[in-house]
């Protein structure tokens, strides 16, 4: 028998089968999907490789499979395959996605090994271990009681016999060495879930709009068939107590259940209340916070059956789950849900199809869907629209507010804080209170420019502007990583005139702390967040240790409930307005109506202040009155008008390369290429540029723009006309295929 098998490798000329002898010994253990390890050209390694097909005979002359080992499903090479040609990408970068974490490098001694503790059992029986203290073969105390704890604790640790007994180790040895006691490994699991203690809770009883939602989910989960569902619920409208309803509807029908959540969303808070339903042991949680040896072993759990829900990022779509029941996708809108690295694969697409393999529900939640989402649900019935129009403990939504930074300009008010914003955080420190502040902006300043010749001081890698971090007096490249000592001398021209420009979160807290000098604040921003733990503890600061103000970017917006919050201030609503994005408004008015949902969820009433230069932009005006039907409806007849998704996809073809000229000549060869290749009248293809920011880490980027609508038959013009290209070798320059890409930068 042969085996066609795909050599995992990103280089675009392998991305096609090689053929290898199946030998004897393995004929029973290869299948499509297995892992082999297989001679490869001129290499002197064996290299990896996934087995695709499997036939009777070969048209060539080939070599023998050297090694198995355990790979995938072919159902999931199925899955490969299709996301390599819907995503431009090799089916081994979409493989990858799919093996254990910690197993995907070629060298076997760098993978994840189990992890083993030592423990210690009794070697004899009891009763003859007490027949040799009575005939005094054992006469020491401490051997006596180190048989007695090891009796009553069999499987003990030496670090354990040494703390409880307070005998040393030499004695467990010589207690080993004479026969009384064996020591042998023990596999024991790594799990992030381990120090979490959390009380049971029961199931809370359904609002009439919460029922009603739950039964048309449960209807299509008893009759095993697919359908695709958005939850539309205002923020505290109690989505969440309506998954928890549907994840028991399937465990108790014998089926398991994904819950997708935006990596930043991923709280602590949201995790015990899934703990507190199902308890640890039925949840495996995979995020890009945990240690490769915790994703590996909670793989592996959910691999073995042993855990029933999966709660993970986006990634967490591809966990080896069996006997699925339900997915759903909380905070749908999340930008984050489509892949900015190859594979540039989208989570909710991946999604729906899972679902519609399994016939199962897939179920779309968020107070602020996604613009495309509501379009297919409102007007092209392709999704079921189930609403929530209430907060599920009838708690008001909170008062909004909009300040007019121009105005407190006008009125010789040059700080952070607007006078209505200052009075309020003094309002709420008198009544002990809690107060958040959002800014979308991490560091001290934005930009630092010379006033006297406007010299701005960029990364030597990329072409953009460093952050001025001040607690470590370091500028910061927020694309490559880059540091360098902070500039005080204008190297154009010699000028002391250096000035920091804009602000970020570091700025705003020392302003904060130079305001209300007695106020306890906290940071949480990327560079909080570093350490493993920290987004929890500072969150558990936040809500246990009187802290008064909670400083942060969009962090802070995510999926928190904290009942002292009353006041939550926007310090620049503008920041998100600003970008070079047609989904600008979408962003703005999605963050704001996330950030005002954190004030007053419980009994006290909430108060939201966002200042902004553009008080009369729709997105912020519709923000305030927190009404998403009035902002979806003049932002999809603009989209209509300018001919943007959900009427069509803009597909960016990118291009970074070391070398200048090359890529301005693969560029033009592909840009002419698929003006010859694709309908005019269907698409609209504009000419090869820079890049918006036209150079990271030392490589100048390029793009194309196509917009049009993304068939089959357009999917295969650009696979065909990529690999055309591969075939040219161009050595320096990679080429990638976005459609509907989140940063159009």
């Amino acid at each position: 028998m042969v085996a066609e098998v795909i050599i995992n490798s990103s280089a675009k000329k392998l991305n096609r089968t090689f053929d290898y002898n199946i030998p004897e010994e393995y004929q029973d253990m290869v299948f499509v999907g297995t892992k082999v390890l297989v001679p490869f050209g001129k290499m002197k390694n064996l290299e990896e490789a996934h087995v695709v097909k499997i036939k009777e005979k070969s048209q060539f002359e080939i070599k023998d499979i050297a090694k198995v080992e355990t790979g995938l499903t072919d159902k999931q090479i199925e899955m490969a395959n299709w996301m390599a040609n819907r995503y431009f990408c090799n089916i081994s970068e979409c493989i990858k996605l799919m093996q254990t974490p910690g197993t995907r490098t070629k060298n076997v001694n760098n993978r994840i090994q189990d992890k083993k503790i030592n423990v210690v059992y009794l070697k004899k029986e009891y009763d003859e271990i007490l027949f040799c203290i009575e005939a005094g073969k054992i006469k020491s105390e401490k051997q006596k009681r180190i048989l007695n704890f090891v009796k009553s604790n069999e499987g003990c640790t030496v670090a354990e016999i040494e703390a409880f007994t307070d005998c040393s180790r030499a004695i467990v040895n010589t207690l080993v060495k004479n026969g009384y006691l064996e020591i042998t490994e023990k596999k024991i699991n790594r799990n992030p879930l381990i120090n979490k203690n959390i009380e049971q809770n029961q199931k809370l009883k359904l609002t009439d709009e919460q029922e009603n939602a739950f039964k048309k989910v449960q209807n299509a989960m008893q009759q095993n068939q697919f359908e695709e569902f958005l939850l539309y619920g205002v923020t505290g409208s109690g989505k969440t107590e309506v998954y928890l309803q549907l994840i028991q509807e399937a465990i108790e029908n014998n089926k398991t259940a994904i819950v997708l959540v935006p990596e930043i969303s991923l709280t602590p808070q949201m995790l015990d209340r899934f703990i507190a339903r199902f308890g640890k042991e039925q949840i495996a949680v995979l995020h890009s916070k945990l240690s490769i040896g915790e994703r590996h072993d909670e793989w592996e759990r959910i691999k073995e059956e042993k855990a029933k829900i999966v709660i993970g990022a986006r990634s967490a779509i591809f966990a080896p789950i069996k006997n699925l029941g339900i997915i759903i996708i909380d905070e749908e809108h999340d930008s984050s849900y489509k892949s900015e690295s190859t594979p540039k694969y989208n989570a909710k697409e991946i999604a729906k199809k899972v679902a519609k393999e399994n016939n199962i529900p897939l179920v779309l939640g968020s107070a602020t869907p996604d613009l495309t989402t509501y379009y297919k649900a409102k007007e092209k019935n392709e999704i079921t629209l189930l609403e929530l129009t209430k907060r599920a403990n009838n708690s008001a939504l909170p008062k909004v507010e909009i300040v007019d930074l121009k105005q407190e300009l006008a009125n010789g008010n040059r700080s952070m804080l607007s006078m209505d914003l200052y009075q309020s955080i003094e309002e709420n420190l008198k009544n002990k209170l809690q107060t958040i502040l959002f800014l979308n902006r991490r560091g001290y300043s934005t930009f630092i420019m010379c006033r006297n010749c406007g010299y701005t001081v960029k990364c030597k890698n990329c072409d953009i502007s460093m952050t001025y971090h001040s607690y470590e007096n370091k500028l910061k490249c927020h694309y490559c990583g880059y540091e360098e000592k902070l500039v005080k001398i204008c190297p154009e021209c010699g000028s002391d005139k250096i000035r920091y420009f804009g602000t970020g979160t570091q700025k705003l807290e020392q302003e904060i702390h130079k305001q209300f000098p007695q106020a306890k604040t906290i940071r949480m921003d990327v560079d909080t967040v570093t350490k493993k733990n920290s987004h929890e503890e500072i969150l558990n600061k936040f809500k246990n240790e009187d802290i008064d103000i909670l400083i942060g970017t969009q962090m802070v917006v995510k999926g928190h409930h904290f009942p002292k919050v009353t006041l939550v201030g926007v310090i620049a609503a503008d920041s998100s307005l600003n970008i070079d994005d047609y989904r600008a408004t979408e962003r703005t008015f999605q963050i704001l109506t996330q950030v005002a949902g954190r004030a007053g969820r419980e009994n006290l009433p909430g108060k939201v202040i966002i200042q902004t230069y553009n008080p009369e932009n729709f997105s912020i005006q519709e923000a305030q009155k927190q009404n998403y039907n009035k902002f979806y409806e003049t932002e999809i007849a603009l989209r209509k008008q300018l001919k943007y998704p959900p009427f069509c996809d803009i597909i960016v073809i990118g291009f970074n390369s070391t070398n200048e000229d090359e890529i301005k000549k693969v560029s033009q060869e592909i840009f002419e290429k698929l003006k010859d290749k694709i309908d005019k009248e269907q698409f609209n293809i504009f000419k090869p540029m820079p890049s918006p920011i036209d150079k990271i880490q030392n490589k100048f980027r390029w793009r194309i723009i196509i917009k049009g609508n993304m068939t089959e038959e357009a999917n295969k013009i650009f696979n065909d006309t990529l690999k055309e290209i591969y075939q040219k070798n161009y050595k320096n320059t990679k080429i990638t295929i976005d459609v509907n890409p989140n940063n159009m930068s």
